[in-house]
């Protein structure tokens, strides 16, 4: 809100939209998230489904003055809010505060449109394209404005062209149509200011593809854009720059014939043309400025030209000439060379018109046809090489094997027609309109097809030897006999064309045609070894009446003069215009209307070399050029519902293969072949939502299932929410059909068909992608299977998936403790021992003990005594209890106090007999016991186990309980514990012999074993126990008690006595050695030496010890100094530093006996005391 206020436009734009929960129910249900963006790279998302109202900034927020909610039908999702939440004010946002970008493009576009936010964004991509090239247009146009008229520097080559036919190219005018186009630019947007916004308006492809059309100056450069095609394809809408242009485009050649045109024939880029004035003219096209004229005139001085024949590689011309009309004279053929002007005239073939070559396109050579077909006007085949044998050209005959021929054959050959090799007609004389031969690959057989006015023949033969000549004889051979078979047509033209389609130069042709009276006989080339016909799927295309410019075009009511094919067109020559016509539908595509001014259109040929197509009239020659011709074979093959031959003709465009595809699986779907439909609906861009509906609205799960799978596959790893989505949608299919089975068969696992979903469903299951999915939505899937009761497949996919917690939970639901069991041993997560051991041992107490047993040190105890615990509460579940902490302790030498504690708690409620074995094996060391000795006399108290209580009073020290105790089992376990306290404390060691005497004699008033604690303990006198008895007891049986006891008092006074002799003595010893010390002095010499630096000795003070050695009094500190304490260092610094402080005082009156000089000698003495108390190298020191 605080941006929008702080915003200095009147008007704030925030883009807008809902969102709400996925569910499998018609509706969109409650709104769950709303998404605002008020600018391009934040957007802000509230969570509203859990709300009961909107919050008050929110709604303020909408509600704003300046704000403009934008989307593409924005009021739906306005209302939709209003819907959910009450208080929201649907009608005042509708009505101030909303702008529908639907609403808004038509009237700034002028269009009526139900738009979608994808199609308006693809409608203006295309339109930011067209202000790019546009743009382009425009600023070089106006550049070229300001430039010279004989200067375009627009592209290089345009002016080159510019350059070279000056006054005769057409640009100036092409420049006003491109302003036309401007113009209509600006009438339909009014904001071409905003043009030189783009700064780089195309791109490299588009300018040379631009540059192409710029230099044809005849192509209409214009934006289109493609229809949007009725298939559902999501909102996504095919729209692109249509820049290809016309399929055939006509460029006028910049040649003005000197005289009217006859003939023109064009191969591997050489251009014959022959004129009226008896002219040839032969162009290269490699270097069209060397035009060379051959004038015939002295050839045909009588005749005129009747044929004009060019092999396919433009080096052997062959020439007919026929009387004009009255004359006498025999038709002629007559032969040109590439490299020469001269004519040479074949003899043998004078008095034949020839109207057919058939030319050998395998013929490599330069200087020789190879062997070549004739056919005359009279329907005669002759064959023969034409060509140069020596250097001498032509001072021989040209017809290098023609007398090589048999003299006649023995139905058609005659001795007058050396080298005829059949007739074709068989004396009917039909003129020979087309003659083609070609060798069938891979096998010796050859092919010749022949066209007359009526007929077509085809003639197929093997070649025994191919050096033999003339080598197509051997064809004819075997058809000599025969009877000829033959297509036959009603035609009463003059004339008939037979035109091939080669994809190659010296290739099979792909396609042939031949036009008659009833149209274009169209068929396919399948030359094969084995066949008799090599022109398969014939049919007859019909020359089209209507014309693409309504009535304003020519009406045509002719046969075509001749015809051209391409790969998928054909192109019909009329006398004024030219049309071209689809192969495959029959289709109009293309119409030429010619000016009259040129003359009449003669024919159209085409080159078969490089497939450019060239059309003449009387006082012209045009160029057709093919661009692109495939683009819209796809839609025709879509049309005919051959889809996989759509599919080859797309190019790779994605949007025309998914126009393919959606056609495709619309056909299927609409014949019920709902699985094949859904595989191919899957890999197109249509509505996912959409063809789901299509096959629920059939109920064909399957094919359902096929098109949901199909589109898993097809989805990358991160599309994780579109993932998710699939895989639950299609286990919920595969949910609802097995427990549809379920319901309907008790016996369903024998059923064939749940059998078989199984399967799918299992496959389905370890797809990577379903797997990952499953792993992040576990609980979700796992709730989906529960919901349909299916506990199975819950268990399999938690099996397969080893979310073995799963596995164990539904086997206890369905209470299979023994499955749960195996899968829990079967597993190495310890911690499910420790969740569901306590469930297990409730219901099987021994194999599940059997099963920790076997688990070994690898789990835990302590993990355990919750379920150990909850257990114990019968005798059956303790013993087995028992038996696994017993393995815990003894086996595995646990020493967890807590284990410890609850075995003894079992012993002391179930086997109380092995209590005292316990406390016995844990040892009477209180710091090695690892039960708790507190725990354990309180539980033996309260289950009345005094024996134990006794062992453990004694255990924690309290002696004198355990006496009492003891006593109150036996003497003798009292004396034991007696015995046990330590032989220093003789104190409580007589306390409790003591009163286990005083419970004798006054519990049992047994005097005799009261004695014999005399001699068990040391300790105990008969004056201790003599207060214990009655007053009645007689002296006597203490008699020898108290004698005996008199006597140890007695050597007891003597042993001290010789004691303190001893003492006395050594005390005088010690006196004596005292006193010698006193007077025990030591000699030093002159030559004595220190010990240390071996300097003599007297030079500086010094010490010697009894043991000999002698040492400089600062050789001694230095020494010794490491070897003493850290504290003893501190003070042997500290007394040296106040040593040397009071002797460098200077000397005063004070007396030797004065208090300074008692200070330095007290400080004298503690150094000695510290360095000089024992020997450096014979005391402790050292030796430490």
């Amino acid at each position: 809100i605080q941006e929008v206020k702080r915003s200095e436009k009147e008007i704030v734009p925030i883009g807008f939209d809902l969102e709400w929960p996925f569910n499998f129910q018609t509706g969109s249900g409650k709104t769950a998230l709303v998404q605002i963006c008020l600018e391009d790279n934040v957007c802000y998302l509230l969570h509203v489904y859990s709300l009961k109202k909107l919050p008050a900034a929110f709604v303020e927020l909408l509600c704003h003055s300046k704000v403009k909610l934008v989307g593409v039908n924005i009021k739906n999702d306005v209302w939709k809010l209003g819907r959910d939440f009450k208080e929201f004010p649907a009608q005042k946002v509708v009505e101030n505060n909303c702008l529908d970008c639907g609403t808004y493009a038509n009237r700034v576009l002028k269009r009526s449109c139900r738009w979608s936010l994808e199609k308006l964004t693809a409608y203006l991509v295309l339109h930011i394209f067209s202000w790019n090239l546009y743009t382009f247009l425009v600023s070089h146009v106006d550049s070229f404005r300001r430039k010279n008229d004989n200067i375009f520097h627009f592209f290089r080559s345009c002016q080159i062209i510019f350059e070279e036919h000056d006054n005769n190219c057409n640009f100036k005018e092409y420049i006003h149509f491109l302003d036309s186009l401007i113009d209509k630019f600006d009438t339909r947007y009014t904001f071409r200011t905003e043009l030189i916004l783009f700064e780089n308006p195309l791109t490299t492809p588009i300018k040379l593809d631009l540059q192409d059309e710029l230099c044809d100056l005849q192509n209409d450069i214009s934006l289109k854009m493609v229809k949007e095609t009725n298939a559902s394809t999501a909102g996504f809408i095919q729209m692109k720059l249509q820049d290809d242009g016309p399929i055939f485009t006509k460029q006028k050649v910049n040649f003005l014939p000197s005289d009217k045109i006859l003939h023109l024939v064009v191969s591997s880029n050489t251009i014959v043309i022959a004129m009226a004035n008896n002219i040839l003219l032969r162009i290269d096209m490699k270097q069209p400025d060397k035009t060379e004229e051959i004038d015939i005139s002295k050839y045909a001085l009588s005749m005129k030209m009747s044929g004009l024949f060019l092999d396919p590689l433009g080096h052997h011309l062959l020439i007919t000439l026929v009387p004009r009309h009255g004359e006498n004279p025999l038709p002629e053929l007559f032969y040109l060379y590439r490299k020469t002007t001269k004519l040479k005239q074949a003899g043998k073939f004078k008095g034949h018109e020839i109207t057919a070559v058939g030319w050998n396109f395998s013929n490599a050579s330069e200087t020789s046809t190879g062997p070549i077909l004739l056919g005359t006007s009279k329907g005669l085949i002759f064959e023969t090489e034409i060509g140069l044998e020596t250097d001498k050209i032509f001072n021989t005959s040209l017809e290098q094997y023609w007398r090589q021929l048999p003299n006649y054959l023995p139905l058609y050959g005659s001795k007058e027609a050396g080298g005829l090799v059949f007739d074709i007609g068989k004396n009917s004389k039909p003129p020979i309109t087309g003659i083609e031969f070609h060798k069938i690959p891979n096998s010796d057989k050859y092919v010749i097809i022949v066209t007359t006015l009526m007929r077509i023949y085809q003639y197929i033969g093997a070649i025994g030897n191919p050096e033999e000549k003339p080598l197509l004889q051997q064809v004819f051979y075997r058809y000599l006999n025969a009877q000829e078979t033959f297509n036959e047509v009603i035609n009463s033209l003059s004339y008939s064309k037979m035109q091939f389609y080669y994809p190659s130069l010296g290739g099979l042709p792909k396609s042939f045609g031949w036009l008659t009276e009833a149209g274009i006989l169209y068929a396919q080339v399948d030359a094969k070894p084995d066949t008799n016909n090599v022109l398969i799927n014939q049919r007859m295309l019909t020359c089209p009446e209507t014309s693409l410019m309504g009535s304003n075009g020519p009406q045509t009511t002719s046969i075509p003069l001749s015809f051209v094919l391409t790969e998928f067109h054909a192109l019909l020559l009329y006398s004024d215009h030219v049309k071209g016509i689809s192969l495959l539908n029959q289709e109009l595509i293309f119409e030429d209307v010619y000016n009259d001014v040129l003359g009449k259109l003669i024919g159209i040929t085409k080159d078969p070399a490089t497939r450019s197509i060239w059309a003449y009239s009387e006082r012209a020659v045009f160029k057709y050029k093919v661009t692109k011709e495939d683009r819209n074979v796809w839609q025709v093959y879509v049309d005919k519902g051959e889809f996989e031959l759509a599919k080859q003709y797309c190019k790779d465009n994605p949007a025309h293969i998914d126009q393919v595809l959606v056609k495709q699986a619309e056909m299927l779907f609409k014949n019920k072949e709902y699985e094949k439909s859904a595989l191919i609906y899957a890999d197109t861009h249509s509505s996912f939502e959409e063809i789901s509906l299509k096959f629920l609205q059939e109920w064909q799960i399957e094919a359902l299932k096929t098109f949901l799978r199909k589109k898993l596959d097809g989805l990358k790893t991160q599309d994780k929410t579109q993932i998710t989505m699939i895989v639950i949608w299609v286990t919920e299919l595969f949910m609802n059909q097995m427990g549809a089975l379920r319901s309907s068969n008790t016996s369903y696992l024998h059923d064939m068909q749940y059998t078989e979903l199984q399967k799918q469903f299992d496959s389905f299951l370890t797809i990577p992608k379903v797997e990952e999915c499953i792993r992040r939505n576990r609980s979700t899937i796992y709730d989906l299977m529960a919901s349909h009761g299916d506990k199975d497949n819950l268990i399999r996919l938690t099996i397969m998936h080893c979310n073995y917690e799963e596995v164990i939970r539904q086997h206890l639901y369905k209470n299979n403790y023994l499955e749960a069991l195996g899968v829990l041993k079967s597993q190495n997560n310890k911690d499910l021992f420790y969740q569901f051991a306590g469930i297990l041992l409730q219901e099987l107490p021994r194999p599940t003990v059997a099963v920790l047993i076997s688990q070994g040190s690898s789990l835990k105890p302590a993990k355990l005594l919750p379920a150990l615990v909850s257990c114990n509460s019968d005798e059956k579940h303790a013993k087995e209890i028992i038996k696994y902490l017993e393995f815990c302790v003894y086996k595995q030498g646990s020493q967890e106090q807590a284990i410890h504690n609850f075995l003894l708690s079992l012993y002391a409620r179930y086997k109380q007999d092995e209590v005292m074995r316990y406390i016995s094996s844990q040892g009477q060391d209180i710091s090695m016991v690892h039960y708790d000795v507190h725990y354990a006399l309180r539980l033996c108290q309260e289950v009345g186990l005094t024996e134990a209580c006794v062992q453990l009073s004694a255990l924690l020290g309290l002696w004198i309980t355990a006496v009492d105790l003891a006593l109150t089992i036996s003497v003798d376990l009292a004396k034991q514990i007696a015995a046990m306290p330590s032989d220093h404390d003789d104190e409580l060691r007589k306390k409790l012999w003591l009163k286990i005497a005083e419970h004798v004699v006054r519990e049992k008033d047994d005097i005799q074993q009261a004695m014999e604690f005399l001699q068990h303990c040391d300790l105990v006198r008969i004056e201790d126990i003599l207060p214990f008895f009655s007053d009645f007891v007689t002296i006597d049986h203490f008699k020898e008690a108290i004698c005996n006891s008199l006597q140890e008092y007695n050597q007891h006074i003597q042993d001290l006595k010789e004691e303190m002799q001893e003492a006395t003595k050594a005390a005088e010893l010690i006196r004596k050695d005292i006193q010698a010390f006193r007077t025990r002095c030591t000699f030093v010499h002159a030559r004595d030496t220190c010990n240390t630096c071996e300097v003599q000795l007297l030079l500086r003070p010094f010490y010697v010890f009894p043991c000999g050695h002698k040492f400089h009094s600062d050789c001694l500190v230095a020494a010794l100094t490491p070897m003493l304490s850290m504290d003893q260092r501190i003070k042997l610094a500290d007394l040296q530093r106040q040593f040397t402080a009071i002797s460098n005082r200077p000397e005063d009156t004070t007396s030797t006996t004065s208090v300074s000089l008692s200070t330095r000698d007290k400080i004298k003495t503690d150094i000695d005391e510290l360095v000089a108390s024992e020997c450096l190298y014979c005391g402790e020191l050292m030796i430490e």
